[in-house]
C-alpha cells in the first residue's frame, strides 16, 4: 500500500524573540501560514520491520538525522508499531531555507503514517508529537495560518489571510539558524507588532499585512550575509507590495497583488537569484482525510 502526502512550505508573516528560556530555546510568537510550494512525500508499507528514506536530493539525510526519518520512528517507539515504511521525499522547497521543508516533510510523515498505520490518532495528537521533533513541526501538521508561541509548539488557528502572490527568492548560501540565534541582541532590536498583524489577518486588510510584517532575526542574517539585503532590495526596487525573509532566513518574500507586477519580479530576480519561485499563499489547515 502507498500513500502520498503533500508537505507544503511556509512563510513567517511575522516572526518575534521575546527571550532566552531556561531549556535553552528561545521563546518566540510567529505568524506564520503555508504556501502552495510543496514536497511530495511518498510512503509504501514494508514488510521489514525498518525505516527507509529515499530522495534524490543530496542535501537530505537519509538517516536518522532526518525529521520525516525521527517521526516514523517515533511512532513506531510510542505505539509499538513492528511494521516498516519506505518514506520517498521528493524536494521541491529548498533545503536550509527558512521555509521549514524538513519540518513540513516530518508532519507530513505523522499524518500520512497514522492512516498507513491505522493509529487514529488527531491532529492535535499529532501536533503533540511534532513538537518532541522540531520547533515548526507542530504548525507543519496543522498547515494554514496560525499564531505559533513558547518554542513555536503553541498553536493558535488564524484565518486565512487576503489572497495574493508571494515571490520567493533563495540565494546560493545556507544560514545556521543556531548562529543567528546566537548573535541576536533581543534588547536592542525592533520588535514587530504580532497583536496588528492577527487584527490585519482577521480583517483580511492587505495593506495592513504588508505594513506590519516583520522579523526580529533578519537583521542578523542581513549582517552575516550581505547578498540577502541585495535580493530585499532588489525586490522592493522591482515594486513588491512588502518584503520580508522569512524564519532565519536566506530566503526572502515578497508580497504582490497584481499578475503583472508578480511577472516583473519574478523575471527581474530570476536574472539575479538561482532559485526564485511565485506561489500563492494557501491559509487553510490540513485535514486528516
Amino acid at each position: 500500500m502507498k500513500l502520498l502526502v503533500k508537505a507544503p512550505a511556509k512563510i513567517n508573516l511575522a516572526l518575534d524573540v521575546l527571550h532566552k528560556r531556561p531549556d535553552g530555546y528561545h521563546e518566540v510568537e510567529m505568524i506564520m501560514t503555508t504556501i502552495d510550494l510543496a514536497d511530495r512525500v511518498e510512503l509504501s508499507l514494508l514488510n521489514q520491520d525498518k525505516i527507509h528514506i529515499l530522495s534524490h536530493n543530496r542535501y537530505v539525510p537519509d538517516d536518522q538525522r532526518n525529521l520525516a526519518f525521527q517521526a516514523a520512528q517515533l511512532l513506531k517507539d510510542r505505539f509499538q508499531v513492528k511494521k516498516g515504511v519506505v518514506i520517498t521525499i521528493e524536494k521541491t522547497i529548498p533545503v536550509a531555507a527558512g521555509l521549514a521543508g524538513g519540518s513540513s516533510d516530518a508532519a507530513a510523515t505523522l499524518r500520512g503514517l497514522n492512516k498507513l498505520w491505522d493509529l487514529g490518532l488527531t491532529l492535535e495528537e499529532l501536533a503533540e508529537l511534532g513538537s518532541e521533533i522540531g520547533s515548526d513541526v507542530s504548525f507543519c501538521v496543522y498547515g494554514g495560518t496560525a499564531l505559533a508561541k513558547g518554542r513555536g509548539e503553541i498553536i493558535t488557528e488564524l484565518p486565512a489571510p487576503p489572497t495574493c502572490w508571494v515571490i520567493l527568492a533563495k540565494p546560493f548560501i545556507g544560514v545556521s539558524t543556531a548562529e543567528v540565534y546566537r548573535k541576536l541582541n533581543i534588547s536592542g532590536t525592533e520588535h514587530p507588532d504580532i497583536g496588528a498583524m492577527i487584527e490585519a489577518i482577521q480583517h483580511h486588510d492587505y495593506q495592513k499585512v504588508c505594513n506590519n510584517v516583520g522579523n526580529v532575526l533578519e537583521d542578523v542574517t542581513l549582517n552575516l550575509h550581505p547578498e540577502v539585503a541585495q535580493i530585499k532590495e532588489q525586490m522592493k526596487r522591482f515594486g513588491a507590495d512588502a518584503v520580508l525573509m522569512s524564519g532565519s532566513g536566506p530566503t526572502v518574500f515578497g508580497l504582490v497583488q497584481h499578475d503583472s507586477r508578480m511577472h516583473r519580479i519574478y523575471n527581474g530576480l530570476r536574472g539575479f537569484c538561482d532559485q526564485v519561485f511565485a506561489v500563492r499563499m494557501l491559509g487553510e489547515r490540513h485535514t486528516l482525510d
